[in-house]
């Protein structure tokens, strides 16, 4: 059997990784400002999160959701502490788009509403409603397609509320900050508005913090930066440092009842340790303090090089914006000057994701690179 040829892969085998080092079965030293899709939150084989999940693995990896699971508890009460979201409730799955597709589900059994808003050049997931309300026709199949979605361009309130005036709609789906889409984010003007027109409407906001949450914007979540609260959060990514981990994040306006939601995988008791892990270790390092730190310091430090169009998004979730495709200059970074980054949509974007635990070091050592690599293009 050979594999299903979906991904397009560069010739590198990684064999190990500490922090943000990335190191090949040749022996090549990569630093690694991607962290895989921004799913590396506290740094690569992080060793108090390699020894919870080795002691969990010692005792019990997993059964169903039909069990007492104090873990899950745990879990539930250390993010509320560190999100600020203590009176919110917790329904634990295993990915984003799995997360961002009960969302749409709970959104629609609370108000018996079907039609979804989302925003150009959004990216929820790719299964069945999380396709959907993503802006990329590509990747939606007709399957999809049947789902009652329309698209807006951010920042345009005034567009939003005549649709939510008709009255069919169930929820407005943003996130936090794009990432695939390329880093652009509403305003604090439009976030505010958005959150009192949802809530005149009977409409559910959601905020898909999948990429942008667990501090890689600066706060906790990306929403936060705009003094608005949100009635549905979904997580991930970063949520697991690389365990398979999904979650929503759920307002006290909705009720629970048996078999409203439910899931296989979501919740496990090696789920809960590496997530319980993350946290421990968010709040032991202060990472979110580190996240502000080297922010500004990558925001001084990237003005040595010339040809930038701007710097776009928060904390560590950037983008480095030029006037041309990028691709030959990131396929540069990574085969010659051995660093990651990540693409967008917006095909003359370097996307930056590096690990919370980046530092300013590793931003001395990219800007030398990029300007070494533009030098080198030009000539």
């Amino acid at each position: 059997m050979n594999l299903f040829n979906v991904y397009p892969l560069y010739d590198i085998t990684p064999v190990k990784a500490i922090d943000c080092t990335i190191i090949d079965d040749k022996g090549v030293e990569y630093l690694d400002l991607y962290s895989g899709h921004g799913v590396i939150s506290i740094g690569h084989t992080q060793p108090d999160y390699v020894a919870k999940l080795k002691n969990q693995l010692d005792h019990l990896g997993f059964y169903s959701n039909a069990i007492q699971n104090p873990l899950q508890v745990e879990l539930a009460q250390k993010l509320g502490k560190l999100s600020g979201l203590e009176d919110y409730e917790l329904f634990l799955c295993s990915s984003g788009a799995e997360a961002n597709e009960n969302a749409l589900k709970l959104a629609s059994f609370h108000n018996g509403k079907s039609r979804v808003v989302a925003f150009h050049n959004s990216f929820h997931g790719r299964t069945s409603a999380a396709v959907a309300v993503t802006d990329n026709k590509k990747i939606v199949a007709p399957i999809n397609a049947q789902q009652e979605v329309t698209f807006l361009p951010l920042n345009k309130i005034e567009l939003v509320e005549a649709e939510l005036t008709k009255g069919d709609v169930t929820a407005v789906i943003i996130e936090g900050i794009q990432g695939v889409g390329g880093l652009d984010q509403g305003t604090t003007e439009f976030f505010q508005a958005l959150e009192k027109a949802c809530k005149k409407h009977d409409v559910v906001l959601i905020l898909d913090e999948v990429q942008s949450g667990y501090g890689r914007s600066g706060k906790f979540f990306a929403f936060q930066h705009h003094g608005i609260n949100a009635d549905i959060i979904s997580v991930a990514k970063g949520m697991g440092n690389g365990f398979p981990v999904g979650a929503i994040l759920i307002s006290p306006k909705f009720e629970a009842s048996f078999g409203l939601l439910g899931t296989t995988f979501g919740g496990s008791h090696l789920s809960c340790a590496a997530s319980i892990a993350v946290l421990d270790v968010i709040e032991k390092l202060d990472l979110q303090k580190n996240v502000n730190d080297v922010y500004e310091y990558f925001l001084e430090k990237i003005k040595e090089v010339e040809g930038i169009k701007q710097i776009k998004g928060k904390g560590l979730i950037l983008g480095v914006e030029f006037d041309f495709d990028v691709a030959a200059l990131r396929k540069k970074l990574i085969i010659e000057k051995h660093i990651f980054t990540g693409s967008a949509n917006n095909k003359n974007l370097l996307r930056i994701l590096p690990p919370l635990t980046v530092k300013k070091a590793d931003i001395d050592t990219f800007v030398k690179a990029l300007k070494e690599s533009l030098q080198e293009l030009k000539n």
